[in-house]
């Protein structure tokens, strides 16, 4: 596959992205980030994902459910039974994997960039979710945000785009 492949996240000091089938930390502004980096483009999920999400499909975007259930069903969604799969679905796109911790593990290993909003805050003890650690080796940042505040959430965020080191 030649497009682009991106993964975007929202991760703590000690890489956890979620706790109890939910993110860690709402934050408006990272909200409004992942909504605008995504609209118009595919987002690819885990099943775990989609059924976190408070009001069904992402509106302006395919979204598509990843699950090896194949009998499984994602109203408002495409199903695959893997994320090679999803990924051909996606032929001449830009897709985004959003979630979670499986599908980040693997598209590792594929994406070209990742769209990080990096939380200044530690892991809470209860975090169960967590994002793959990012190799220096294999990815260089490209562009990082200034540090910006959450009143609500009580924490600092920037956003930092990482983009796969060539050979």
């Amino acid at each position: 596959m030649d497009n682009k492949i991106s993964m975007i996240a929202a991760v703590t000091e000690g890489s956890a992205i979620g706790r109890a089938g939910d993110m860690i930390y709402h934050i408006g502004g990272d909200l409004r980030h992942f909504k605008e980096l995504t609209m118009g483009h595919p987002v690819i999920m885990g099943r775990k994902t989609w059924q976190s999400l408070p009001a069904g499909p992402l509106p302006g975007r395919l979204n598509i459910v990843v699950s090896r259930d194949e009998a499984y069903s994602a109203p408002g969604a495409e199903t695959a039974d893997s994320l090679d799969e999803a990924l051909l679905m996606t032929a001449g796109q830009e897709p985004f994997i959003i979630g979670g911790a499986q599908m980040y593990a693997q598209g590792m290993y594929i994406a070209t960039d990742l769209y990080i909003t990096e939380i200044n805050a530690p892991s809470p003890d209860d975090a169960d979710t967590f994002f793959p650690r990012i190799d220096p080796a294999k990815w260089t940042v490209a562009d990082t945000g200034a540090w910006l505040h959450d009143d609500r959430a009580g924490v600092d965020y920037r956003y930092v785009h990482y983009t796969r080191k060539t050979d």
